[in-house]
């Protein structure tokens, strides 16, 4: 059956209904979000003569719910403009309407019977085949479908977001007893195609895969934290970024997500969990009750394992329970991993370590390598699928078997061994039949260990990506230090970065016009992507701060030449060129993607052209695309200055979009030549299927412009005036006047006396002698220095 999801009605509006609510309006879904009529009249209503009986009030508590998501940071939905996808309602007037729905999704508190009374409602309204799904993060999904039509059960599971919605991507899938083949399947591809999620198939035990996983790993570490003496900063150091984790590391995280959350988990798996060899783990410490008592919950109060005042960050110390000022952690085995770029790469150092923090790997892998293996298959038959939910859920750059993996199957259950904890017997098993490693990679898929058949088979769900990692080995074309070329296969070549950040200096502008030579000679076409963690932050401002210091401007302008000859290259050769961003591409790389033929941007992609906080303009060919998009905007007897004011705010005040289709807003991306994708894990296999079709749909190589309407003096006066009046209000400091009035010179098209139709070229000389002159001013060196020193910028 063919299942198209074109309305869907989330019942429930706190944090997580509305943040669900959200991402279906992300995605072009109509949604009807409800919850319950309140019983009681706030002051402001009765003020305004308002009763129980008045529509406003009736849907009071979702309109505030919905409107306290829509007003959070970070943002729930990628432009305010989708908020209009959504209708609210109240479950008492409207759960009718429901009718008209194709997915009904519970997402109420967690409480057995007020869903059940829910689901009560639901099956006398939804139409037979709607799919009918629970958030629940706990509650078994067996006992919640009882005493609901065949229908109902039949089209009834779990689906559990990770909080919040728009930015995790674990989308775990939990059957009831009498859920169908057909709607599981559907689900699952519906998470990753449409929702950009991981979807994990789960079976219904306590906390499902994620949860269960990680709150093992932290209730492990509040232990462990006790019995080796550590501080929370020493934790914090040793389980952040430099094991691929997210910068709040553990102690951190909780006080984000809230002790209480992680508490009522804990204890419901500590209830849930009687025969869990692990089940004493899942008791809380005594510090974890005492900062329960005195609610220390974390960011929500104020304060938890830490603390705000004025300025300073105080930590708790868990043996006195007092505040104190923050300790700077380090460890010498941490030392050994500086100079190793990959997390995967570091876990056999980190073992090995002879300190506190060898120790601690040792003991804390153990103990989860251990405990991983042991929940197969009772939460899942596939291991791979605690990999999937820990890295989706958790943020964790690798997930457990992978690290096992990488620290070598026989050496980590050695290291286990000596810690007093053993293997499952399915892992035993594993090794004596010759299969040495949880993965494999073969003709460019990975595959694993598949514990029922005892062989290595495909991982499912592989065909609409291309993972780079897998075909680094047998598919390189060329490669420098900075970045490598790959053949995707069908005459596609794709160009990665690989230099710190993935930031665009000589090495990267080679490769770029090698890749270029190459696919022109003897391939169909290029995309410029990579699976790092940000397609680039820019350009490598380092080697502009040490030419500028050194004043050695002749090489300096051959620089940023070479960069605008490079991305007009990009814009002009005779193959598709399709460049692939994702996360933060700023500066250089925002330049790069707006040159594109076309562009195939990840949903959560942060660009924008930042050059002003460094003290410079956009001189890689930004300010000129903006003039040219400008012009291109002008319409007939329009204001053409208002137009060109817009693209001038957009570079001057350093705009980024929060996320691709904002930056549509921005003239950054353009509506009906480039597309958004939503799971970033597809981009790169989209992308070659978009340089596939110009390419077969016979692709020429464009002529360059002759035809940019610049204002002149026009504008330049506009422009002036406006700065000088924000220098007089004390918006701006002296020195940012400066930067926006050359800006202004370059997008005015210069002080020309009438509008003029100028080339690219012109622009482009123009924005390169602007930049170059404000390489000359101390402020913009200051600018830089500071920028490369503390990684923030400097307003002087």
């Amino acid at each position: 059956m063919k299942r198209i999801i074109k309305k869907v009605a989330v019942v429930g509006s706190g944090i997580m209904g509305s943040g669900i609510a959200c991402h279906f309006a992300n995605i072009g879904v109509e949604v009807l979000l409800l919850d319950i009529v309140p019983n009681a009249l706030t002051e402001a209503e009765e003020k305004k003569g308002l009763t129980l009986e008045s529509k406003v009030v009736r849907n009071r508590v979702v309109n505030d719910h919905l409107a306290n998501a829509l007003k959070s940071n970070p943002s729930p939905i990628y432009s305010q403009k989708f908020a209009s996808r959504i209708t609210t309602g109240n479950t008492t007037d409207d759960m009718s309407k429901i009718a008209t729905c194709d997915w009904i999704i519970e997402v109420v508190v967690e409480r057995l019977d007020i869903k059940k009374l829910v689901f009560e409602q639901i099956d006398k309204f939804r139409k037979p085949g709607t799919l009918v799904t629970s958030n629940t993060s706990g509650i078994p999904i067996q006992f919640m479908s009882e005493g609901r039509s065949e229908d109902f059960q039949s089209h009834f599971c779990g689906t559990h977001f990770f909080n919040p919605a728009r930015y995790l991507k674990l989308f775990e899938i939990i059957p009831g007893p009498k859920t169908t083949t057909e709607v599981l399947e559907f689900l699952t591809n519906y998470g990753s195609q449409f929702l950009g999620k991981t979807s994990v198939v789960a079976k219904d035990t306590p906390a499902f895969i994620g949860n269960r996983i990680g709150i093992f790993g932290i209730q492990s570490l509040f232990h462990l934290v006790k019995e080796m003496g550590l501080t929370i900063e020493e934790v914090d150091k040793l389980t952040g970024p430099v094991i691929g984790r997210p910068k709040s590391a553990t102690f951190r995280t909780v006080d984000v997500v809230g002790l209480d959350t992680l508490v009522h988990v804990a204890n419901g798996l500590y209830e849930g969990c009687p025969n869990d060899e692990a089940h004493d783990l899942f008791k809380l410490p005594d510090f974890i009750n005492k900062m329960m008592e005195n609610k220390w919950l974390g960011s929500k109060t104020g304060q938890g394992f830490y603390k705000k005042e004025g300025k300073e960050i105080l930590s708790l110390d868990l043996n006195t329970l007092e505040y104190r000022a923050a300790k700077k952690a380090s460890f010498a085995t941490l030392e050994l991993t500086k100079t190793i770029e990959k997390p995967i790469d570091r876990f056999k150092v980190l073992v090995k370590g002879k300190d506190k923090a060898g120790e601690f790997y040792r003991k804390n892998f153990a103990a989860m390598f251990t405990y991983c293996s042991n929940r197969v298959p009772e939460i899942t038959d596939d291991f791979y699928k605690i990999d999937d939910a820990m890295k989706a859920g958790f943020g964790w750059e690798n997930g457990p078997f992978e690290i096992w993996d990488a620290i070598g199957v026989e050496k980590a259950i050695k290291l286990m061994q000596s810690e007093g904890y053993a293997p499952a017997a399915w892992v035993t098993e594993m090794i004596a039949s010759g299969n040495t490693s949880f993965y494999s990679v073969k003709n460019g898929k990975t595959c694993y260990y598949n514990t029922t058949s005892k062989t290595q088979e495909e991982k499912p769900g592989q065909d609409a990506f291309i993972i780079l990692d897998n075909i680094r080995q047998n598919h390189k074309v060329w490669g420098n230090s900075d970045a490598t070329v790959f053949d995707l296969g069908d005459g596609i070549l794709n160009l990665e970065f690989h230099s710190k950040m993935n930031t665009i200096g000589g090495g990267v502008l080679t490769a770029i016009n090698k890749a270029i030579d190459l696919a022109e000679k003897e391939y169909r076409g290029l995309v410029i992507g990579n699976q790092g963690a940000n397609f680039s932050v820019g350009a490598n401002i380092g080697m502009i701060f040490m030419m500028a210091v050194e004043q050695e401007y002749d090489e300096l302008n051959m620089a940023i030449k070479m960069f605008q000859d490079t991305m007009m290259r990009v814009r002009y050769s005779a193959i598709p060129i399709v460049v692939a961003p994702h996360g933060m591409t700023l500066g250089g790389g925002c330049e790069m993607t707006m040159h594109a033929d076309r562009v195939v941007a990840a949903a959560e992609t942060y660009i924008g052209l930042v050059e002003f906080g460094v003290g410079v303009i956009p001189g890689g060919g930004g300010s000129k695309e903006m003039a040219l998009r400008a012009s291109d905007l002008f319409r007939k007897n329009d204001v053409e200055l208002n137009v060109l004011q817009e693209h001038f705010l957009t570079i001057g005040m350093a705009k980024v979009a929060t996320s691709a289709y904002e930056a549509f807003d921005l003239s950054i991306l353009q509506k009906g030549k480039d597309i958004v994708v939503v799971n970033k894990d597809r981009q790169i296999a989209v992308a070659k299927q978009v340089c596939l079709q110009m390419a077969d749909q016979g692709y020429t190589q464009p002529v360059r412009r002759t035809d940019i309407k610049v204002l002149g003096k026009q504008a330049l006066g506009m422009f002036l005036v406006g700065t000088n009046q924000m220098v007089a209000g004390k918006y701006i400091s002296e020195h940012d006047l400066k930067i926006a009035n050359k800006l202004a010179y370059v997008m005015a098209g210069g002080d020309l006396s009438e509008p003029t139709l100028v080339s690219e070229q012109y622009l482009l000389d123009i924005e390169r002698e602007a930049f170059l002159s404000l390489c000359t001013e101390r402020k913009t060196l200051e600018r830089i220095q500071f920028m490369l020193t503390k990684g923030k910028p400097l307003r002087n």
